[in-house]
C-alpha cells in the first residue's frame, strides 16, 4: 500500500473539520455554563464524546498513514510527525501540507482557549454552589434546640468535604 502525501493532508482536514465542530460545541458549553442550564450540558457532553471518539479514530488513521509514508519514504523508525514530515517533504506537497498543518493547529489553540475559559467558569460555578451550601447551613453552635451534653465531633457529610 503506498500512502500519498494527499492522503495523510485528507486525514488533516478531516482532524480539522471535528475539531472546529468540537470548538463550536465548547462555545454552546460557554453559553449553557453561564446560564446553568444542566440538561443541556449534559446534551452538550455526549456529543463532545462523540466528536473525541471520531478524533480518536481519525487520528489512528493518520498516524498509520504517516508509518506506511515514512516506510516507503525510506524513515526508520515510528510514524513521523508532520513537523517531522515537513523537514522531508518538499516542493508543492511540502506547502500543502504546511498550510494543513498551520490551520490544524489555529483551530487546536482556538478550542484550548475557549476550554480554558468553560474550565474556568465550571470552577466558579462550583464555588458559587460551595458558598451557598455554606450559608444555607447552620451552624452547630447557632442551634438552639441541641443540648450542652451533646458535645464532642461535629459530623459532616460528603457533600461538605473541600474539592
Amino acid at each position: 500500500m503506498t500512502v500519498t502525501i494527499d492522503s495523510i493532508i485528507e486525514q488533516m482536514g478531516r482532524l480539522q473539520q471535528l475539531h472546529e465542530s468540537l470548538l463550536a460545541l465548547s462555545m454552546r458549553k460557554t453559553e449553557i455554563l453561564k446560564s446553568n442550564e444542566t440538561e443541556a450540558l449534559q446534551d452538550i457532553l455526549v456529543q463532545e464524546r462523540k466528536h473525541v471518539q471520531g478524533i480518536n479514530t481519525v487520528e489512528k488513521q493518520r498516524m498509520a498513514s504517516t508509518a506506511a509514508w515514512a516506510e516507503t519514504a525510506g524513515l526508520a523508525g515510528e510514524a513521523p510527525t508532520v513537523s517531522e514530515m515537513l523537514e522531508v517533504v518538499e516542493g508543492q506537497e511540502r506547502e500543502r501540507l504546511q498550510e494543513a498543518y498551520d490551520a490544524f493547529i489555529l483551530v487546536l489553540a482556538d478550542l484550548k482557549q475557549q476550554e480554558v475559559l468553560n474550565a474556568e467558569l465550571t470552577k466558579q460555578s462550583l464555588q458559587f454552589i460551595t458558598m451557598s451550601l455554606d450559608m444555607l447551613q447552620p451552624s452547630l453552635t447557632n442551634m438552639n434546640y441541641c443540648t450542652s451534653s451533646q458535645g464532642g465531633e461535629q459530623k459532616r457529610s460528603v457533600f461538605d468535604s473541600k474539592a
